[in-house]
């Protein structure tokens, strides 16, 4: 889903969805994610960066960004996940959307 602003670049790139680990696994994924956490929110362009267990899914992980921008995000997230984490992931399911400024709600 993409809503540019006046045919421009988007205001901000949210990022949402959710990963699927097993459950006996999850807290050592979530820690493994900690420094992950804090580099994305040292980041400039970051407005927001989360990695949660879920409260009813033992198995499930919440994803939710907020970027200032593609480039930003781009220049981010590199080569993606290490090879540990990608070890612990049985699925996934992330979506990212482009919102202009007339769209955004701050």
């Amino acid at each position: 889903m993409s809503w540019p602003a006046a045919g421009g670049p988007p205001d901000m790139i949210i990022v949402i969805g959710h990963l699927v680990v097993a459950a006996d696994v999850r807290e050592v994924y979530l820690s493994t994610c900690r420094e992950v956490v804090e580099q994305a929110r040292r980041t400039p362009g970051c407005l927001d960066f989360a990695i949660s267990a879920d409260l009813l899914d033992p198995g499930r992980v919440n994803i939710v960004e907020r970027w200032e921008g593609r480039e930003q995000l781009e220049a981010f997230r590199g080569a993606g996940v290490d090879d540990d984490q990608a070890g612990m992931i049985s699925s996934a399911s992330v979506v990212e959307y482009e919102v202009g400024s007339e769209h955004a709600l701050d």
